[in-house]
């Protein structure tokens, strides 16, 4: 991924650049963020795959998310966390693989989350053909499609970078390499770059945004339109996990990616990035584990199972 026109050789990561006592406090902070988000997903996924009850299109697609929510988050935080105390430079080939695989996360998961969306909407709103529709080949294909759509899009955002000349400053006012910050130094035009950015994220943000939002919008007809609140509230609960979720996503992922420049600010920047590629991953499993009935009963009969067998080693 070498760019041969570059004189940089390597970048400077300078989010997060406070005083020693905040960038330890920081630290620790991220530390208990990144160890919650790997234990939390971690034990969604888990659950899912021992619990012959929780097998259902839904759990498929949570225990996917759950695995996507650990490749996000790992894809940033263990540099951040080098960061606070080691060198803040990073190669440039690094660099450029840290771009490509945020790009290549950050938009799975958003398809991950409107095949949720949509599997909501098939289970809600056409019940009596939602096994045949939503059955377990056809959610592998929504998966794949995911991650195979995603990945072209990362490749596609990714190669007219390498294009580009980086001949100094270096610094990146940001504590990952996203596309903004880079296209942000570089010496030539960048005019394609955003082109080709603004038109990808268009199509695959806006298609998977709006069939989220069809969805959703669907749904929430065919809840009002049932007689018994008591089914209105039950069958709301089963998808107001997911739609807070994808509120904290595409909120904070929208503003930074597609805001215009002259609503920059590195501070706004950085707590939108946090937001959404470390704070959602790890309020994810939370999120279902509180909202879902199934899995928070799910995780007590396996938390239990763990604190017998520790019982029974130390007797």
């Amino acid at each position: 991924m070498k760019n041969q026109n570059t004189s940089v050789t390597y970048f400077l990561l300078f989010g997060f650049t406070y005083n020693l006592p905040i960038q330890m406090f920081l630290f620790f902070v991220f530390l208990f963020i990144y160890a919650i988000t790997l234990m939390g997903n971690l034990i969604i996924m888990v659950v899912i795959k021992k619990n012959s009850h929780l097998q259902s299109p839904m759990y498929f697609f949570l225990s996917q998310l759950a695995f996507l929510d650990i490749c996000y988050s790992s894809v940033t935080v263990p540099k951040v966390l080098v960061n606070f105390f080691d060198s803040q430079t990073i190669p440039y080939n690094n660099c450029i693989t840290q771009m490509f695989f945020i790009l290549l996360t950050g938009s799975t998961e958003g398809f991950i989350l409107t095949a949720m969306a949509y599997d909501r909407y098939a289970a809600i709103c056409n019940p009596l053909h939602y096994v045949e529709t939503m059955n377990m080949l056809f959610c592998k294909q929504l998966v794949g499609s995911a991650w195979a759509i995603s990945f072209f899009y990362a490749t596609a955002n990714t190669l007219p970078v390498l294009k580009l000349v980086f001949c100094g400053p270096n610094i990146i006012k940001h504590f990952s390499c996203e596309l903004p910050s880079l296209l942000a130094l570089s010496c030539t035009d960048t005019f394609r770059s955003k082109i080709m950015f603004f038109i990808t994220g268009g199509v695959a943000g806006g298609f998977s945004f709006s069939l989220t939002l069809i969805s959703y919008v669907n749904i929430i007809t065919t809840i009002l339109k049932m007689n018994s609140a008591e089914a209105r509230k039950k069958t709301f609960s089963t998808c107001s996990s997911h739609l807070i979720v994808v509120v904290l996503f595409y909120g904070t992922g929208y503003f930074r990616y597609l805001r215009p420049n002259s609503a920059s600010s590195i501070i706004l920047d950085e707590l939108f990035s946090v937001q959404y590629s470390i704070s959602t991953p790890m309020l994810n499993p939370i999120i279902y584990s509180l909202k879902t009935k199934e899995v928070k009963e799910a995780i007590k009969k396996v938390i239990g199972q763990v604190v017998t067998h520790l019982r029974q080693l130390f007797k």
